[in-house]
């Protein structure tokens, strides 16, 4: 199973950007799908998820301008990014569980993409 992110770029203050992860691979399905950010000489942050459901959450820092969604028929999330601050400015990378079925057990198991980078400039 891969995860490859895309849609990060270069964008002025106030400006939006959508990303995008793709899930590939052999896999019975996919459930909650997360989008995390971590910006230079800082940890990694949460940023939103998404339930297998549709359910939605968000960190406070971005609540109100960003918007995760799924759409499960092409195994892929999006993050999109409105009034993006220069505090935005961080590598994305997305994560996701997905259930294998292993001899008709569904094991759960949790992959990362690579990340896209997003620059907000002032």
């Amino acid at each position: 199973v891969q995860l490859q992110a895309s849609g990060g770029g270069l964008v002025q203050a106030g400006g939006s950007l959508r990303l995008s992860c793709v899930v590939s691979g052999k896999f019975f399905k996919i459930g909650e799908m997360n989008w995390y950010r971590q910006a230079s000489g800082k940890e990694r942050e949460w940023v939103a998820s998404v339930s297998s459901g549709g359910n939605t959450y968000y960190a406070d820092s971005v609540k109100g301008r960003f918007t995760i969604s799924r759409d499960n028929a092409a195994s892929t999330v999006y993050l999109q990014m409105d009034d993006l601050k220069v505090e935005d400015t961080a590598l994305y990378n997305c994560n996701a569980e997905a259930f294998l079925l292993v001899n008709a057990v569904q094991v759960r198991m949790e992959y990362w993409g690579k990340g896209t980078l997003v620059t907000v400039s002032s």
